[in-house]
């Protein structure tokens, strides 16, 4: 065990499970990925923080291949044939109107909702917010010994316009997720070091 694996709680396996050894699959083998698996994966990441408890994330799971053919248009070509083979694929996308849940999950705070009137504002804080939780859903994707396949490269109002016609979701990401294909790696990229990263004042 290194100093940096010892200075942390988790134990090491479940460390390069999380991050070190995790790779974004490129392809994907066709075993299935099960919804007793995504609820498993879910129920974990609901616990981690988001501001005021906000949870705007939204996710859409397609299986599908007529609901595959739906986004494929919408994502850059280069994207399109791993979504086609991924068993899974999910839209990530966040609830502009998540306000209306506030005094539910924040109730200590009766006029919380009220600070959210602003639409400009209340969808600044959902995508912020929303993203935050995709990236505790990819960890717990992989916590699920799934690899999942994160992209951007996508037109956002198109995927909108096609899955949340009624206007209240604003896609974020789109993720393929399973378990990995034949080559599905592509070489590990560097990573920036904590110097060129942390200051401390």
């Amino acid at each position: 065990m290194t100093t940096a694996q010892s200075e942390l709680a988790l134990d090491p396996q479940a460390q390069d499970l999380l991050f070190r050894e995790a790779r974004t699959a490129n392809t994907f083998s066709d075993e299935p990925v099960t919804d007793e698996q995504v609820q498993a994966i879910y129920d974990l990441v609901k616990w981690a923080p988001t501001s005021m408890n906000q949870q705007p994330l939204r996710i859409v799971l397609l299986r599908s291949a007529e609901a595959k053919q739906r986004l494929l248009p919408h994502l850059m070509e280069g994207n399109r044939a791993k979504t086609e083979q991924a068993p899974l694929v999910a839209i990530l996308a966040a609830d502009t109107e998540f306000h209306e849940n506030l005094p539910r999950l924040f109730p200590h705070s009766p006029g919380a909702k009220d600070i959210f009137a602003d639409p400009g504002f209340r969808e600044q804080n959902a995508k912020l917010n929303a993203t935050l939780q995709a990236g505790y859903f990819f960890l717990g994707v992989r916590a699920a010994g799934l690899a999942v396949g994160p992209m951007t490269g996508l037109d956002a109002a198109g995927i909108n316009a096609e899955f949340f016609p009624e206007g209240d979701r604003q896609t974020l990401v789109v993720a393929n997720i399973g378990k990995p294909g034949e080559n599905p790696w592509f070489d590990r990229l560097p990573r920036l070091d904590y110097d060129e990263v942390v200051t401390t004042l």
